[in-house]
């Protein structure tokens, strides 16, 4: 709440709701749409929030693609880290230094000076510092996938090369069942890879949609003749594994429990 660009400040002592509190009342949206489930698509703080809603509401999420995500809460030396930082930098070079790479912000990229404006003109920065107080209170999702809690449905995990999310993704990764779980690692992407190589993106979205079987008569285009898409994992054909290679403009596999590691 209070993120859209003309929204008015909270007025003093609003309480912000927690991120567990926002996972909470995604039900009761999907309920006003009459949704029974949906495909969630989520950045940041909103992967995080759709990864706990998975987690307590499996039925109605049929698939995941989460960018950025950190499962972890945020421990005492992140914490004296952000103290730290809050108090030699403003709140809009904080935000930005977790939204991208340095590499970015030392360039001052067309993106980034997009960013910065658009924070520094806005009525509502007080509205965005309650959600990223929000955000940095979250809890650990706790997922574990030797049999404790985890998320069930088709998951695709993505992050920049040069992202500053990079290890928590790749943590994420390696907590999340490898039957369920898709790793696409974009190169050339810094840390929003959703605005920096979009038509990467959506074509990874639709080999992973078709994966669950939707959308089979969409085509595929290759995104880079030059590159090539390594697929590493196991899909089980019987009681046997098998890896293999695919390049970006194969057949996609029909199993939707495909094990992908992928760099583009």
């Amino acid at each position: 709440p209070g993120q859209e660009d003309t929204a008015p400040p909270f007025p003093l002592g609003y309480q912000y709701p927690s991120v567990e509190q926002l996972s909470e009342m995604l039900p009761s949206v999907l309920q006003h749409f009459k949704f029974r489930s949906v495909i969630g698509v989520g950045v940041g703080a909103g992967a995080y929030i759709l990864a706990r809603y998975a987690i307590d509401y499996p039925d109605q999420v049929e698939g995941l693609v989460l960018l950025n995500i950190d499962p972890n809460a945020k421990g005492w030396m992140d914490w004296a880290a952000a103290k730290i930082s809050g108090l030699t930098s403003s709140f809009t070079d904080v935000l930005l230094s977790h939204l991208f790479s340095q590499e970015e912000l030392s360039n001052n990229s067309d993106v980034v000076m997009s960013f910065r404006r658009r924070l520094s003109s806005g009525s509502s920065l007080s509205n965005t510092e309650m959600f990223w107080n929000s955000y940095n209170s979250r809890r650990d999702l706790e997922i574990d996938r030797t049999g404790g809690k985890t998320i069930k449905c088709p998951t695709m995990l993505v992050v920049g090369d040069q992202a500053p999310h990079e290890d928590t993704v790749v943590d994420c990764n390696s907590k999340l069942s490898p039957t369920q779980t898709s790793f696409l690692k974009m190169s050339d992407a810094g840390g929003q890879p959703q605005i920096s190589q979009p038509g990467k993106l959506a074509e990874a979205f639709k080999y992973f949609v078709q994966g669950m079987g939707y959308m089979p008569a969409a085509g595929m285009t290759r995104l880079s003749r030059s590159r090539t898409t390594s697929l590493s994992g196991a899909s089980v054909d019987g009681s046997r594994s098998r890896s293999r290679t695919l390049s970006q403009g194969s057949d996609l596999p029909s199993s939707p429990s495909q094990t992908m590691e992928v760099s583009c």
